[in-house]
């Protein structure tokens, strides 16, 4: 019956049938498997949620359409002065970053022998105006008075070789003088005659003064001298170099002592009071704009302050600054456009060479 009694529990066991604790046989107890609490699903669930959220969000800020930051820089207007003539600096007042007005000086150029050149054409003016002068007096009365006691002697001279010539043909006629005596007096005569032909022409000269073609040489020795001296005054004007505008010193390319040549950069001038926005744009960014156009932009060495500019120029770049398409693509190229916009109210913090970048309108895209 035992037996039979097990047989029957174990069978009521796999028909799922429930047994008395006293008619079934005491045993070790199956471990029971284990439910995950409640309470360990929520920040699954959380994480999940989060995750999904995320890329939610990105998937709808990617299909967003988001605007084209185009980036520029600040520049301004930049004088390089150099250096005209030769020589060693002298001076040099200023230094870098000083703010200079119109007119300052700026360099001394030390040059001696420039100098000297200057005041030897001085004095070849000088001369050319003494004789200019001279010539323009007319001849003195002393020199006239001169050239008349000469014709009156030429003249006396002329009437005695005159008579002696006629005496002595006489003889040599009559025999009583030999014929080469009468060859010396008319040699004579004929000199006398010369001599006092001389004479006149340099009295005429004296009474009626220089030709006109001498007060022109003259007058004309008068503007070359002048001319010379206005060359060299230049070069030594050059000695001085001063500031053409107000600005302020940017870089120094010379020091005190240095031998600096023509054409030899000294300094650079920046005009902070011209200062502008430069961007490079792609042809077909720069679609519709015009000049006049106003658009609002950020400068981050400024703390990202937000003000507007107006475009003043527009105007191509060069062939090297075009963007080039490929034959697989079937693009055309593209040419660079340089945008210059000033600023609508000045910002005196505004530097060259700060970055400015501003958000272009899709519309312009």
């Amino acid at each position: 019956m035992a037996d039979n009694g097990q047989i029957v529990t174990e069978d009521r066991k796999a028909e799922g049938v429930g047994v008395a604790p006293a008619a079934v046989e005491q045993g070790p107890a199956a471990p029971e498997p284990r439910r995950a609490p409640k309470v360990a699903r929520t920040p699954a669930i959380i994480v999940t949620i989060v995750i999904a959220s995320v890329v939610g969000l990105s998937l709808w800020y990617l299909v967003q359409p988001q605007p084209l930051i185009i980036q520029g820089e600040a520049d301004a207007t930049r004088i390089d002065i150099a250096a005209r003539v030769d020589g060693r600096v002298g001076q040099r007042p200023v230094e870098r970053g000083d703010n200079v007005t119109a007119g300052q000086l700026l360099f001394q150029i030390d040059n001696p022998e420039l100098v000297a050149k200057l005041r030897e054409a001085q004095a070849g003016l000088s001369l050319a105006s003494a004789q200019l002068a001279n010539i323009q007096a007319g001849t003195r009365a002393e020199v006239i008075a001169q050239r008349k006691a000469t014709v009156d002697t030429a003249t006396a001279n002329l009437t005695l070789a005159q008579r002696t010539y006629d005496r002595v043909k006489e003889l040599a006629g009559s025999g009583n003088a030999p014929i080469q005596r009468l060859d010396e007096n008319t040699d004579s005569l004929q000199v006398a005659q010369r001599t006092l032909d001389q004479a006149k022409s340099a009295y005429d000269e004296a009474v009626n003064g220089y030709t006109a073609e001498q007060h022109a040489i003259s007058r004309a020795n008068v503007v070359t001298a002048q001319a010379s001296i206005d060359t060299i005054q230049a070069q030594v004007d050059e000695l001085v170099v001063k500031a053409p505008i107000a600005a302020q010193v940017y870089q120094i390319g010379a020091e005190l002592g240095e031998y600096v040549s023509p054409g030899v950069p000294l300094l650079s001038l920046v005009d902070l009071n011209d200062v502008w926005l430069r961007f490079d744009l792609r042809e077909d960014l720069a679609k519709g704009l015009k000049v006049g156009d106003r658009f609002e932009m950020r400068a981050p060495a400024l703390g990202d302050k937000l003000f507007a500019a107006e475009i003043k120029v527009i105007a191509p770049k060069g062939e090297y600054a075009g963007w080039r398409a490929t034959r697989a693509t079937g693009d055309f190229d593209l040419r660079t456009f340089e945008i210059r916009a000033y600023p609508v109210t000045r910002i005196p913090e505004l530097r060259p060479g700060m970055s400015v970048y501003a958000a272009w309108p899709d519309s312009r895209r």
